[in-house]
């Protein structure tokens, strides 16, 4: 339910946020061999947004970015990286949030001129993050947040279909030059698996042995002395990444381009 006193004066003369710029946090997890990306429903609309949110004044760019990961993920500390900003003097037209809407919802008046209706400019963010570990949280004037594969999006507000669309592309450049798996599997993997997350993400099929073959060269995972038990005869070993090689990884860059 939402609280007026959670909004009062929010819609009017807020001070508290930066008026014309907000944070968009498009944050992918991998599950059965799917990338999917958590979005959230706007309480007076059937459609769906990327996670976001309006920047406090007291806070960086990328301290809102984190903030908006942690209130809806629950996890602190996540891998993001900013990727594009999107600023069109159309791009807040979408008729399905009003001021009459919002005034229903709150039971506050929203005027017509308010400034969340003004031309924003959006900072994009794609968050990575281990599926197993979120436990989506809805804001205040949201109905859900939830889970949806990236092949099959939900109606999206506003222009947030291209934002996803962009964070992919990059997320796709950015696989070929940092352990980018690190933050979207388990601790421990096979690697079948960690073979399956790129080919995912890469969205086209990778020859097993020459991937194995360059990931392996790269020193950024290590094998363990332990299997996986997934049928009756088949036990393949676990690997993990080596954390240091990783750290060095994201700061210098590795070769994996496939």
């Amino acid at each position: 339910m939402v609280k007026q006193e959670d909004f009062s004066g929010f819609f009017n003369n807020s001070n508290e946020f930066l008026r014309n710029v907000a944070v968009d946090n498009v944050i992918f997890g991998y599950h059965e061999k799917e990338l999917k990306v958590l979005l959230q429903q706007p309480i007076p609309v059937n459609k769906w947004t990327v996670t976001g949110g309006y920047i406090k004044r007291t806070e960086t760019i990328e301290q809102a970015a984190n903030r908006i990961a942690t209130e809806r993920t629950g996890l602190k500390d996540l891998f993001f990286v900013q990727f594009r900003a999107f600023g069109t003097p159309d791009r807040g037209n979408d008729n399905t949030l009003t001021a009459a809407n919002l005034s229903a919802i709150t039971g506050l008046e929203v005027p017509e001129d308010s400034w969340i209706f003004d031309y924003f400019v959006s900072v994009a963010f794609y968050t990575l993050t281990e599926f197993s570990k979120v436990e989506p949280k809805k804001g205040a004037l949201e109905t859900d947040c939830q889970w949806w594969p990236v092949s099959d999006l939900p109606p999206m507000m506003f222009d947030h279909a291209i934002i996803i669309a962009e964070a992919l592309k990059a997320l796709r450049l950015h696989i070929a030059h940092y352990p980018i798996g690190y933050e979207l599997l388990e601790e421990k993997f096979t690697l079948p698996e960690i073979h399956s997350l790129y080919e995912t993400i890469l969205g086209k099929s990778l020859d097993d042995r020459n991937f194995a073959k360059r990931l392996m060269a790269t020193g950024i995972i290590i094998k363990l002395n332990e299997t996986k038990k997934i049928g009756a005869h088949r036990s393949p070993f676990l690997y993990k990444f080596d954390k240091e090689k990783y750290a060095e990884g994201l700061k210098s860059g590795v070769a994996l381009a496939f």
